[in-house]
């Protein structure tokens, strides 16, 4: 699946001025991220149970 492909999205947090944000795409196998201020650079992608980790871990922070 391409970039253009995904449906990405930023977080509700994320200010409008659209700086220091990450941009997420969900597929069945992954969680895509990327840097919203250059969407040309290459995203990297965790599995999906690898994602949910990390998700609980820095809610517990």
């Amino acid at each position: 699946m391409s970039t253009t492909e995904l449906a990405w999205f930023k977080s509700s947090y994320s200010g409008t001025q659209g700086d220091s944000c990450v941009e997420v795409a969900v597929t069945e196998q992954a969680i895509c991220v990327r840097d919203s201020k250059d969407v040309t650079r290459p995203h990297f992608a965790v599995r999906r149970e690898e994602w949910s980790r990390f998700v609980g871990f820095a809610a517990e922070a």
